[in-house]
């Protein structure tokens, strides 16, 4: 069943991702709580036909989606499969056009992931991994490499719906990240980011706080693929709720590079 079910899972994440892609100029904009935290009719629109293809392909898993609103998994969701999905991982970047968004597909069994697949559909790069059996992107094997931090960029999220304080935090930190890299990026997608460091075009990248749909897919394939990810204090990921993540090339994990926090 398992090469079956991640093909099936990618396929149903390339149909939803051509979704939002061919969107037209309305996109039926609205507000969540948090600043500049946008939601589109498309972002629940691929959630709902996403939801629809993956409960053929597993009848009996539970879900967890970003525009549920549902940020800590209930007791039952510990055993058997549960997908945790985001839509359109980079809303912001879609509403104003700026053509960098991916959709996230995680698969939990037993409360531990098992399946991650991100797929952009700008560029047609699918990013897979099933636990035990590598990373991938479009069908050929990646690996995060050893370059160190000072010849490698670093990228960053802001997280802007949580207040000054905690975005002031993730721009001192790059500040300081800056000065022992070749530069800092900023794309709006923690999943993408994932999959930039697993495969080698990206260095270090953070975030102060994350939703579970943010990283679940691509910290596997992180890790499929060589790289250490944890929260900023070097703690393993909660994929019960939100926290920080810092993830790292397999080179980078030989350093210093987590912050005196």
């Amino acid at each position: 069943m398992t090469s079956g079910l991640i093909n099936e899972i990618m396929n149903a994440a390339e149909a939803a991702g051509k979704i939002y892609k061919n969107a037209g100029s309305e996109k039926g904009v609205m507000m969540k709580d948090g600043r500049a935290n946008y939601v589109t009719a498309y972002d629940e629109k691929v959630q709902e036909y996403l939801f629809e293809k993956l409960a053929g392909i597993l009848p009996d898993a539970h879900f967890v989606g970003e525009e549920e609103g549902k940020e800590v998994f209930p007791p039952e969701y510990e055993e058997g499969y549960t997908f945790v999905v985001d839509p359109i991982d980079g809303t912001t970047n879609f509403l104003t056009g700026y053509d960098l968004s991916v959709t996230s597909v995680g698969l939990l069994r037993d409360g531990e992931p098992y399946i991650g697949v991100v797929y952009d559909p700008y560029t047609d790069r699918m990013f897979s991994a099933q636990r035990g059996m590598g990373a991938f992107e479009n069908g050929r094997r990646i690996f995060t490499g050893d370059t160190p931090l000072s010849h490698s960029v670093v990228s960053l999220g802001t997280a802007p719906y949580y207040g000054e304080e905690i975005t002031k935090k993730a721009f001192d930190l790059a500040f300081e990240y800056m000065k022992r890299s070749l530069d800092i990026r900023r794309t709006g997608s923690a999943a993408y980011d994932l999959c930039m460091v697993a495969s080698g075009r990206v260095g270090l990248f953070f975030e102060p706080i994350l939703q579970v749909w943010d990283y679940c897919a691509g910290a596997l394939i992180l890790e499929e693929a060589g790289g250490k990810v944890t929260d900023l204090k070097g703690m393993p990921l909660s994929f019960r709720g939100k926290c920080s993540v810092c993830a790292v090339t397999a080179g980078v994990a030989r350093e210093k590079y987590l912050p005196d926090w």
